[in-house]
């Protein structure tokens, strides 16, 4: 049964764990108190002063033991050969040896640590050498006698390492954590700079593509112009627009990280008209989608239309993806007068889907989106299913 604390024990805990010179000088003042008092008071005769310069040393160097580990190991030593070599017997003061080898074992270098362990080891048999009197104690029994008093010293210092040896390890996770997030970070601004080069190359189509019939309509121009005035003056209306289209898309597309991997053709990219084709490829790759319209269909910029071909393919390729067996999705274009307004919504697994974290459609949907000054939200659907809507000016920029 786990035992149940009160939550003031947690607080008073958590209190005193931030405050860590707090607890070490409240053991510190005890350890003075009690050394003091068997000292003075509980022997005869005037006061032990050497005895006293070991218990007032050791109370300091229990106060810094762990702001200062290395140093307070090397004033224990000091003050353990020290009584040694002017025979004074060990009083109370040794007491704090165990928490000095614990706290070299935890935060001082490997050194100070393996010093700690050898002295804690060969302390309890220097103390037994030096001052044991008894002969009526067999040597079986001194040596039991020795291990015991060893005993807290080998204790302490395996604490001691065990702490080190978790804080090493909690160290080695949050640097890996802290690399993975950056190895993230670059993935997807490496995946937004390809996703920008291409559409970058995209909008590169569509005005040279916009470029070729100005100059075939210019030509038509030309040969129309004395016989058919007419038709000279459709020709330099749809110059006109067909330049203003392509002034637009190509303000667009100098704002945008051109790739350096040219030589595709200069070919017109999918649009609108092709949604129907796309659709019948996902439904032979096993995926039932329906295609509504709604609203007075109107003639879609061409960067414009590629962008909402681009989003369905992708929306849809998600689903095929993550959206489960049996599932199925419907597109929905509305026209709205001035705005296009597409959502693509399936009733699969949702936000309970898997993820791998290695997909950037969202990313590569947001930056299309964006450039057409639209918005794009994505998400769960309320009755299930996930949902892509994006809402996209039909003339962007249009205007000299």
């Amino acid at each position: 049964m786990v035992p149940v604390y009160p939550a003031c024990v947690h607080h008073l805990y958590a209190w005193l764990r931030g405050r860590p010179l707090l607890v070490d000088g409240a053991w510190a003042l005890l350890l003075l108190m009690f050394g003091l008092f068997e000292v003075i008071i509980d022997q005869p005769g005037p006061p032990d002063i050497p005895h006293l310069i070991a218990l007032g040393t050791m109370s300091i160097v229990l106060l810094i033991r762990r702001r200062n580990p290395t140093l307070a190991l090397v004033v224990t030593l000091a003050i353990g050969a020290f009584q040694l070599f002017d025979d004074i017997p060990p009083g109370l003061e040794a007491l704090a040896m165990p928490a000095i080898a614990y706290s070299a074992a935890a935060y001082s270098p490997r050194w100070a640590s393996r010093t700690a362990l050898v002295g804690g080891v060969l302390a309890p048999i220097a103390a037994m050498l030096r001052w044991w009197d008894n002969p009526d104690v067999p040597t079986t029994g001194i040596v039991f006698f020795t291990l015991l008093l060893m005993g807290p010293f080998v204790i302490a210092w395996v604490l001691g390492d065990s702490m080190r040896t978790r804080r090493a390890y909690y160290v080695e996770l949050e640097d890996r954590a802290d690399r993975l997030e950056r190895e993230r970070d670059q993935q997807a601004q490496i995946a937004a700079a390809s996703e920008r080069a291409r559409i970058a190359r995209e909008l590169h189509d569509v005005v040279a593509h916009n470029v070729s019939v100005m100059v075939v309509q210019a030509d038509g121009a030309a040969y129309a112009l004395d016989g058919a005035p007419e038709l000279t003056r459709e020709a330099l209306g749809t110059i006109s627009a067909t330049g203003r289209e392509a002034l637009a898309e190509m303000r667009r597309l100098l704002g945008v990280l051109r790739s350096q991997n040219e030589g595709d053709a200069f070919v017109p990219q999918p649009g609108v008209e092709q949604l129907e084709d796309l659709l019948e490829r996902v439904r032979s790759a096993g995926l039932p989608v329906d295609l509504t319209v709604e609203g007075v269909p109107v003639e879609l910029p061409q960067g414009v239309a590629l962008t909402v071909y681009r989003i369905v393919q992708e929306a849809l390729t998600n689903t095929r993806k993550h959206g489960g067996p049996d599932v199925k999705a419907l597109v929905r274009l509305r026209y709205l007068g001035e705005d296009v307004e597409l959502d693509v919504g399936d009733d699969g697994r949702g936000a309970a889907a898997p993820g791998d974290g290695m997909g950037h459609g969202l990313v590569g949907m947001g930056e299309r989106v964006a450039l057409f000054g639209g918005r794009l939200d994505t998400g769960p659907r309320s009755g299930g299913g996930w949902q892509v809507r994006a809402r996209l000016p039909v003339r962007p920029g249009e205007g000299l």
